[in-house]
């Protein structure tokens, strides 16, 4: 078969250019030609205008809905959870980590308990059938019959085999790695993988074949490939957490049959990933009181989660001082600096300021910006907090401490873990154990002790 004839369009001006440019010549701009299928003749639109029909539209309230019975478990309660209950028939998935977090692991644990009861298929992309044999082996999954496996990195075959309706579970690692025959770009460039993830969609909503896709990250953090990706497919998986150690915590950042709420958070064991049931405990059982040391009540998904916030206060060595963070945004620890240094009398323009979230977790709430500045004071002022209280609340920029989401199980979670009392915002002060706050200020001088 020949191969078609492409284009490549400037997805900023429109331009077409016969052969492919790092720089677009009429409006200047870098790496946005794109390759695309030219299609001979007449032009694909006068051929669309002509070509269509009518289609067969049925009313919604008769519409069969999807029996969510039929969704496959994955063998862990808190991935279900993140997928909404399980993998849903005809869906698919985009699973998206850093290199040697454990996305393949994951992902041959999940195919290894489908398969005991489903036809599995897992493709691969990067790795042959001995290296995957290993890993499966080490995985205890060598001993699943209904899980096969074949090395390949040509889309039209996938999809082919997807299409003949042999598996009911078909898992690709990784989309960055296909390439369509049709196309005469490298594989990983954007039009391979837009028009390779397009294929193998196609495939599975005709079928009825759930696929799972692995996706590539960049150094930023985000998904390797166009935007689009992220669009066409059902659900997307963010695989987090540091892959030398620590807790790794599965989210939805997009979820067409669920919540993106949910987390689900794995330690990595030789055997595999394994759920961490009380991850509280887990977090806090090396913790050594000290100043600096505040413990964070906090939420991932819907989750209740204590965690301590470490902070180190030094003296600068140089004009400019240092701020560094771990697990912790850098430009919110340097806003709330700035709100500490104005609201209070704590002179911090002459320190360096280390924070640390203890366990490799990376935070997102917004509840622990009173946790940071307690921590931030503690270490700055050579002062403890009382080693039975937790905390949590938001700061705004006047030094008000504002309320926020999920106060009970906060609460709660902190009671199971033998804490007496949680320093929050006041507008929370109808519960006992909470002492209420109104603003930084007043949080400092009541509760760091001497």
């Amino acid at each position: 078969m020949a191969k078609a004839k492409t284009q490549f369009i400037c997805q900023n001006c429109g331009t077409t250019h016969s052969k492919w440019a790092g720089r677009c010549d009429n409006c200047g701009e870098w790496n946005t030609l794109v390759e695309q299928v030219v299609s001979g003749g007449t032009s694909s639109v006068a051929k669309a205008s002509s070509s269509g029909r009518v289609l067969n539209v049925q009313s919604i309230k008769d519409m069969p809905a999807d029996d969510t019975s039929k969704r496959m478990t994955t063998g862990t309660n808190d991935l279900d959870v993140v997928l909404g209950g399980g993998i849903l028939p005809g869906a698919v998935v985009l699973l998206a980590g850093q290199p040697g977090i454990g996305k393949s692991t994951l992902l041959l644990q999940v195919t290894a308990h489908i398969a005991k009861t489903t036809s599995v298929l897992y493709v691969s992309g990067e790795e042959s059938a001995s290296q995957v044999k290993l890993r499966a082996k080490r995985l205890g999954a060598e001993s699943s019959e209904k899980l096969d496996f074949v090395a390949s990195t040509s889309a039209n075959d996938i999809a082919a085999t997807i299409r003949n309706g042999q598996y009911a579970l078909v898992i690709v690692d990784s989309i960055q790695t296909l390439a369509l025959d049709e196309i005469t770009s490298a594989p990983g460039t954007v039009s391979q993988i837009t028009n390779s993830s397009n294929v193998l969609i196609r495939a599975a909503k005709e079928t009825g074949t759930s696929v799972i896709l692995v996706g590539h990250v960049t150094k930023e953090g985000s998904i390797a490939g166009p935007k689009v990706l992220e669009h066409l497919v059902d659900v997307v998986l963010q695989f987090e957490g540091d892959r030398y150690g620590g807790f790794k915590i599965v989210r939805a950042a997009k979820n067409r049959f669920g919540s993106t709420n949910e987390a689900a958070i794995f330690e990595m064991f030789e055997e595999g990933l394994r759920a961490v049931e009380n991850p509280s405990a887990a977090l806090l059982a090396e913790r050594n009181p000290a100043d600096g040391s505040v413990v964070l009540a906090t939420l991932e998904g819907t989750r209740p989660l204590l965690v301590e916030i470490q902070a180190l206060v030094n003296p600068t060595s140089f004009g400019y001082p240092k701020r560094t963070a771990s697990g912790f945004d850098l430009n919110r620890l340097n806003v709330l600096i700035a709100v500490m240094e104005r609201r209070t009398k704590l002179n911090l323009s002459d320190k360096d300021i280390y924070i640390n979230v203890v366990g490799g977790l990376k935070l997102n709430d917004q509840a622990a910006d009173l946790a940071i500045c307690m921590a931030i004071a503690s270490a700055a002022a050579g002062r403890r907090m009382d080693d039975e209280t937790v905390v949590f609340g938001e700061v705004g920029l006047g030094g008000e401490v504002r309320s926020v989401p999920g106060v009970d199980k906060r609460v709660a979670e902190a009671k199971k873990l033998g804490f007496k009392k949680a320093i929050a915002p006041k507008i929370h002060s109808a519960n006992t154990f909470i002492k209420p706050v109104a603003d930084l200020r007043t949080a400092l001088i009541d509760y760091l002790q001497k």
